[in-house]
């Protein structure tokens, strides 16, 4: 059994998520659309699709992406389970027919995330009672989409999580990211805009044990709709 999961930059990789899979015997492949003269893969030949973040907007016209939504409403159509991380969530939401706009102010750093009460009970996120310090990377986010349910909040984000169906998850938040990836994102050149925003250098290693503990089980979780 294996994910296809789809980069959009060399320096945002799957982290915790990696491992969670790779205990459960479940492999990991890569689509790098963004490459250029990439084909669209088979979809066909995979357990699930994941879809990480980017510096870029879902909004941009870049080819690459609307190929993308194009492949995640057709593993939509075929009962394919389909998860995303901050830019991956916000290209779900636009296939599923939502909006992403501008957030009204950007969530960069450690910060917590509310769960609703559909949560409770959620494949993913039941038991999971919250409060949760998590890290954050984002200056957009998405309207929820048509019939999905929202799992998530945060106070300076109304739209955390969701879950469309049974087997299709956004996730704003970056619960997979490692205290390397953290430093590493500090210190990309696609960043630094939002990095001289920042009042103080980001600490990699705040809650991320905690953090790490939830990627296990979250992403634990995802294996099971595999």
């Amino acid at each position: 059994m294996k994910v296809l999961v789809f980069r959009h930059v060399p320096f945002e990789g799957p982290g915790h998520i990696a491992p969670a899979l790779q205990g459960r015997g479940i492999g990991l492949e890569y689509a790098d659309l963004y490459q250029g003269d990439v084909p669209d893969p088979d979809i066909g030949d995979y357990a699930g699709l994941l879809f990480l973040g980017g510096p870029m907007s879902a909004n941009d016209p870049l080819p690459y992406l609307e190929r993308e939504q194009a492949l995640i409403a057709r593993a939509a159509g075929r009962g394919q389970p389909v998860l995303g991380i901050c830019l991956g969530s916000q290209l779900i939401a636009r296939s599923l027919g939502a909006e992403v706009r501008r957030n009204r102010e950007k969530e960069i750093g450690w910060f917590d995330i509310h769960f609703t009460e559909a949560a409770s009970d959620d494949a993913l996120f039941g038991g999971i009672r919250g409060p949760e310090t998590v890290f954050h990377w984002h200056g957009e986010t998405w309207e929820l989409p048509p019939g999905a349910e929202l799992l998530a909040w945060s106070e300076t984000c109304a739209n955390q999580a969701f879950r469309a169906g049974h087997n299709i998850y956004g996730l704003q938040f970056h619960v997979e990211v490692t205290p390397e990836m953290i430093a590493d994102w500090q210190a990309q050149d696609a960043n630094c805009g939002d990095v001289r925003e920042l009042s103080a250098p980001l600490d990699p290693d705040a809650h991320s044990a905690r953090q790490q503990e939830l990627s296990a089980l979250v992403f634990g979780r995802w294996c099971s709709l595999l």
